[in-house]
């Protein structure tokens, strides 16, 4: 049976006055049907950009520039608007960050949610759609009878949980969830997780979640990718990625992550500045922070490779032996 989602060498660029710049170059994976895959990286590593690709919303100045993006062998890459609206429908949707910006003021929670169902469904019936909108309210739960409230009216967390009710109305078999817990209480962010893992048991669904919160990633992942700069450095299951990182820069990631009662171990310094996505450097293009680096590194860009432990690593050294 084929992935769900199959990414290959994607490429995405945005066209600016002071020259082209690559947003995403060359990254390739796969979700399995029922996988929760963590995105993770530094701001402006580019793990939104690949979210909005991965469903076709990247808009101008950017665009995709090279590369599959096969959804269930369909490429998503190559569709017009009118197809990919038919696909968001029924098929995938999105949980934006920001709850507040992502929900129209001026529309009640009924209209915002009613909205999708009607314009995807055009011969559904009106009882049908007040039906469908009670039921994804109760499952995310937000009381059906708040329907006719704004979005104001509302905590950030009963926000967040509507704008993961709307993306339920269209019945998704693919969510991809950009930073959905950032804006929220610490408080507020474990029961918007638990939800989006009960909606994942009770409908099947299979998620992309971006996000630059390792403590989140390490919760609701069961596999990580993590990026630098528009690349991917590793990709492996989380128990494996938190105990044995291999590439460098997932090594300084976790090494920063503090641990209660735990025996302190050295955290990795990362040396030098993130370079301009602008002016790409040669070779592997975390070289210039990189306490490994050498010649090979400078030189020639690595490719991710599939190790004994069944990760997939970005690095010289790693294929070296040496780290």
């Amino acid at each position: 049976m084929p992935s769900l989602l199959q990414v290959e060498n994607l490429e995405v660029k945005f066209a600016l006055r002071m020259g082209e710049l690559t947003a995403i170059d060359g990254v390739s994976f796969r979700l399995e049907r029922g996988e929760r895959l963590g995105l993770v990286g530094e701001s402006g590593a580019g793990k939104s950009v690949t979210g909005f690709a991965v469903i076709n919303l990247i808009s101008r100045p950017g665009y995709i520039s090279g590369g599959q993006i096969l959804f269930e062998g369909i490429d998503l890459a190559g569709l017009s608007a009118e197809q990919m609206r038919d696909i968001r429908g029924n098929r995938i949707s999105m949980i934006f960050q920001d709850p507040y910006a992502s929900l129209n003021p001026r529309k009640t929670v009924r209209q915002t949610l009613e909205e999708p169902v009607v314009f995807h469904n055009r011969r559904i019936g009106g009882g049908e759609v007040k039906d469908r909108v009670s039921q994804v309210m109760e499952q995310v739960g937000v009381d059906p009878g708040w329907a006719g409230r704004y979005p104001h009216e509302f905590s950030g967390g009963q926000r967040q949980r509507i704008s993961i009710a709307r993306a339920l109305t269209v019945a998704p078999e693919f969510i991809v969830a950009d930073e959905p817990v950032s804006a929220l209480d610490v408080s507020i962010q474990a029961q918007i997780l638990n939800l989006l893992m009960k909606a994942q048991e009770d409908l099947g669904l299979t998620y992309m979640f971006i996000t630059h919160d390792l403590s989140v990633v390490r919760h609701i992942s069961t596999r990580v990718a993590v990026m630098y700069l528009g690349t991917l450095c590793e990709v492996a299951s989380a128990d494996t990625l938190f105990a044995s990182p291999r590439h460098p820069y997932t090594q300084a990631l976790l090494s920063a992550i503090p641990k209660l009662g735990a025996e302190k171990k050295r955290h990795v310094k990362l040396k030098g500045e993130v370079p301009t996505p602008i002016r790409l450097p040669s070779g592997c293009v975390f070289h210039g922070r990189c306490i490994h680096v050498n010649h090979r590194c400078r030189e020639e860009v690595p490719r991710l490779r599939h190790l004994s432990s069944g990760s997939w690593t970005a690095c010289h050294r790693v294929e070296e032996g040496r780290i």
